[in-house]
């Protein structure tokens, strides 16, 4: 027997307001995410050595065209503003000091996954397929995979695809930007 529970979300409003009166603290690793706040995952060394490197390969690779924004808020709707692993966003001259990226604002976004591969893959695509996110991509550090998610509706990407060492990816935005997986990968 299932129950259903009918939950009280907090917005995104709230969520900045609790911050500012200190019901949360600032260095509390938590994300909003559907109303609900989520503790994040312990980044171990693997997965903090690639995000580094995914931003500096980007930020090398696509110069000016982009901001590579890394763990930092994007303001998916009134009650989700995930932290992303990797955001590449338009270019705004005050670098978002005004507002947080929005999804129209957002070009790709990766999450690089260790030990939460099915809710990067599951939840988390849901939730930016819901915000239209067209290009999302998941990196699976532990199985040397590259999950793909493309094509955005209220039920879901309506394009998923897998990649391994070896093939070939172009974020949406830069189609002429082809990159392999294994630079997307930690060296073996």
């Amino acid at each position: 027997m299932t129950l259903a529970l009918d939950l009280r979300l907090i917005s995104v409003v709230e969520y900045h307001r609790m911050g500012e009166v200190g019901i949360l603290n600032p260095d509390e690793k938590v994300e909003l995410l559907a109303g609900q706040i989520v503790k994040k995952q312990v980044k171990g060394t693997r997965h903090t050595s690639t995000n580094k490197r995914l931003e500096k390969y980007l930020e090398n690779a696509l110069v000016d065209r982009v901001l590579v924004r890394t763990q930092d808020p994007i303001r998916l709707d009134n009650y989700s503003e995930p932290e992303p692993d990797i955001a590449v966003v338009v270019p705004d001259p005050l670098f978002y000091a005004e507002h947080h990226p929005t999804p129209a604002e957002v070009y790709l976004i990766i999450e690089i996954s260790d030990t939460t591969l099915r809710q990067d893959c599951e939840f988390k695509a849901q939730l930016y397929a819901q915000a239209g996110i067209n290009d999302y991509w998941v990196l699976d550090l532990s199985n040397r995979r590259l999950y793909v998610f493309r094509l955005p509706s209220r039920e879901g990407y309506q394009v998923q695809q897998v990649l391994i060492d070896g093939e070939m990816i172009s974020p949406l935005a830069f189609p002429a930007f082809n990159l392999p997986v294994s630079d997307l990968l930690p060296p073996v």
